[in-house]
């Protein structure tokens, strides 16, 4: 059965969406790794009664204030939060979008 440019287009955008879906995956798991890192940053970072800690800053490793460290990892995990959110919204639009276009090809194909 050859298909019309029309169903050509359904299949490629099908596989557009998948693409897109794909890589929001890779972006949201990439995103909950650092979100255990700084977690776990501010669970170490909570536990210490030292004033100042150490942070690396690009290839050096510089000593802060522990105060001004946990502020930075909270507006970082914050952020992170905000992302992950979005990526979650984009998940779902994707997923329902192809849901609906699998719909239509199933439809053309008579299944």
């Amino acid at each position: 059965m050859e298909l019309t440019e029309e169903q050509k287009k359904l299949v490629r955008q099908f596989q557009m969406y998948q693409q897109q879906l794909q890589a929001v995956l890779v972006q949201k798991e990439a995103i909950k790794m650092q979100m255990l890192e700084v977690e776990k940053a501010l669970e170490e970072i909570s536990s210490t009664k030292e004033p100042k800690v150490y942070k690396l800053v690009g290839n050096i490793m510089v000593v802060k204030p522990t105060e001004e460290v946990k502020k930075e990892l909270e507006e970082s995990k914050e952020m992170l939060e905000a992302r992950e959110k979005s990526l979650k919204s984009a998940e779902d639009r994707f997923v329902n979008k192809i849901k609906e276009l699998e719909g239509q090809i199933k439809k053309i194909l008579g299944e």
